[in-house]
């Protein structure tokens, strides 16, 4: 009875979607504490004789996708929570595209076994844009086991240490997606240059020059400021 509320619970919950700008295999990495590098589709093999291996989901476990269809390079993604023996709540990134932007982590989000032996070889995944499980039946190798599964609090911290430099892409302001409560990298604008880029005062002394060139030629072959300007251009050092 239990699961099966948990199981409403969670198809009447949104996607927590947080527009990082991050592939798959950083962001499993740093949830689950298994230390394979490389592409998401050479995990299943990376891990043989490292990590243990099998077809039954565990929480803290990595879920390995082959690559399929347009999903050439594969994908991982880190299981959260058990709801029952078909369904299970996991986080990724770089799944849905989401005003029109890939790199999205989606937290706590649905994958469903759907294959006919329960073996988890067959899974569809939420699919934020739809607010709905995706269509798709994706081919799964299985899942990869953590020598030790990572606390809460470790994977938030290995998250966090992620995150901490990377610059945020913006969305549209009509995009529903939150965006990360952690602390963003204040990002300085540029100043505007002007102009040619010269400073204040060299284009108050362009405006001086020019009148007197006015004053000394009413009826100018160019225009005055441009004259001006080339002169005190050609003046400057070389950079």
């Amino acid at each position: 009875m239990k699961a099966a509320f948990l199981t409403l619970l969670l198809l009447a919950s949104p996607a927590f979607a947080l527009n990082e700008g991050l592939q798959c295999v950083p962001y499993a990495r740093a949830l689950s504490g298994v230390t394979i590098y490389g592409d998401a589709h050479s995990w299943w093999g990376q891990a043989e004789g490292k990590y243990a291996r099998g077809n039954t989901p565990e929480v803290g476990a990595v879920l390995a996708f082959p690559p399929h269809g347009n999903m050439r390079l594969g994908h991982v993604a880190a299981v959260r929570r058990i709801v029952d023996d078909r369904t299970i709540v996991i986080s990724h990134a770089n799944w849905s595209t989401i005003g029109g932007v890939r790199g999205h982590i989606e937290e706590d989000v649905r994958a469903v076994d759907v294959s006919e032996a329960n073996d988890w070889s067959r899974v569809r995944v939420w699919y934020t844009p739809n607010e709905a499980l995706g269509s798709t039946e994706w081919p799964v190798h299985g899942f990869i086991y953590p020598k030790q599964r990572r606390s809460d609090s470790e994977a938030r911290k290995a998250v966090a240490l992620l995150l901490k430099d990377r610059v945020i892409p913006a969305l549209p302001a009509a995009t529903p997606v939150r965006l990360a409560e952690a602390t963003k990298p204040v990002i300085k604008s540029a100043l505007v240059k002007t102009g040619f880029g010269l400073s204040g005062d060299l284009l108050k002394d362009i405006d001086r020059k020019a009148a007197k060139e006015t004053q000394a030629s009413p009826t100018p072959t160019k225009p005055v400021r441009l004259a001006s300007v080339e002169k005190l251009i050609a003046r400057l050092p070389k950079s």
